[in-house]
């Protein structure tokens, strides 16, 4: 399954990346890879045990620019792409009691500021709408790789400037006015590579 994977594909890689490289990158737009980008969602089953789910089709931009607070992430996950493993729950999930993805296609996260919080790591807080609702969340994200990729040498698709990203964040699914019970908090998790544009 591929992932709430946020996908949080994302662009995360590249703001991280200007966090790092100061304005070396500047002006750099990367783009998710959706073969290897994930955004997976996880919850608690009654107390019993935790379940997870993916969203299969996420797609996301990133645009740095000069200065980290004037780049820009834009992420559009697809809900009718969601998986469990079980169709009648994905059906269920789709349907009007939760997604309700006839009326609402799209789920979207769309940057408003990032503070670096270690050599890697960041916090990329931003507005997520879902089922039309838009709430403020945080992704604690960490980047994994910068540079060329390790198949680059084998792979024409691989060469170039990559970066990759995992980040996670936490939700209140009614807060969204998705589903009519709760199931406690919401775990998203995404995982991504990105390829710089050119």
């Amino acid at each position: 399954m591929h992932s709430f994977k946020t996908p949080t594909s994302f662009k995360l890689a590249a703001l991280a990346s200007m966090l790092l490289a100061g304005s070396a990158f500047a002006d750099v737009t990367y783009q998710t890879d959706q073969g290897h980008t994930e955004v997976r969602f996880s919850w608690s089953h009654a107390g019993v045990s935790i379940q997870t789910g993916e969203f299969e089709e996420a797609s996301g931009t990133v645009i740095l620019a000069d200065e980290l607070e004037k780049s820009t992430l834009d992420v559009t996950i697809n809900p009718a792409s969601v998986s469990t493993g079980i169709e009648a729950l994905d059906d269920e999930l789709k349907s009007a009691d939760f997604f309700e993805v006839a009326t609402y296609p799209e789920i979207t996260f769309k940057s408003t500021g990032v503070v670096k919080t270690g050599d890697t790591t960041m916090d990329v807080t931003g507005d997520l709408t879902m089922h039309g609702v838009t709430k403020e969340v945080t992704l604690e994200a960490n980047i994994t790789h910068q540079g060329p990729h390790p198949l680059g040498g084998s792979f024409d698709y691989y060469k170039g400037e990559w970066i990759a990203i995992e980040a996670t964040t936490v939700i209140d699914h009614q807060a969204f006015d998705v589903g009519g019970y709760s199931t406690g908090a919401i775990t998203i998790n995404i995982v991504s590579e990105m390829k710089a544009e050119g």
